[in-house]
């Protein structure tokens, strides 16, 4: 980040943001090497990277263990929200999950219905898919994921160009709106954001 601020005068670079960040790429992690650590991390990407409910089950059960203690009983809620809220539905089109709240229930209820589960997981392509399917299907996954994340960057890009013109203009003219709409690039929308905070007219943003 350092590298995109302007230079401060002289004895101030020290303050300027060095932002730091740490990579955790769970698919480059094997998942015998993840089921040898006692982690909460790892269980959480064994679950995101799991086959079947079965595999499912082998984690919660460590996570049960690993978090026995009265003082860790918000962890076991949290886990067991992901899981009845996030994880299960995703991996369970079709059939309803009970809104399950703790660990604890989480297990009885994959006891109850691995049967079940495990063929709509079969069905659905989690355990008999073939390889090349899931290559294909994980790629078009992610594709789909970097569309929406697009998507998302235009809006709060566009959002925040409308507000910065209703500041300084006031109400933003319908065809103004049609335009921001249009436009189809973060950094152009940016720039007409940073113009907006001197332009001396509405007509000077330039927002073809």
């Amino acid at each position: 980040m350092a590298e995109l601020v302007e230079p401060g005068p002289g004895g101030l670079d020290r303050y300027q943001p060095r932002c730091r960040y740490l990579l955790l790429d769970e698919g480059r992690l094997a998942d015998s090497e993840l089921a040898s650590l006692r982690n909460l991390a790892a269980a959480l990407f064994r679950l995101e990277k799991s086959r079947g409910p079965e595999e499912v089950q082998r984690v919660v059960a460590a996570l049960l263990e690993w978090l026995r203690g009265p003082e860790q009983a918000e962890l076991r809620r949290a886990f067991g929200t992901w899981l009845s809220q996030v994880l299960l539905p995703a991996r369970l089109p079709g059939i309803t999950v009970p809104g399950v709240m703790d660990l604890k229930e989480v297990k009885s209820m994959l006891a109850e219905r691995v049967m079940e589960w495990t063929r709509q997981w079969e069905q659905e392509g989690f355990q008999k898919g073939h390889e090349r399917g899931r290559e294909e299907g994980r790629e078009e996954g992610l594709e789909k994921g970097r569309q929406e994340e697009r998507q998302r960057d235009l809006a709060e890009a566009r959002s925040a160009l409308v507000e910065a013109i209703e500041q300084r203009f006031g109400p933003v003219p319908e065809i103004i709106r049609q335009r921001i709409a249009a436009m189809g690039s973060v950094r152009e929308i940016v720039l007409a954001t940073a113009r907006a905070a001197t332009a001396p007219s509405l007509d000077a943003l330039e927002i073809a």
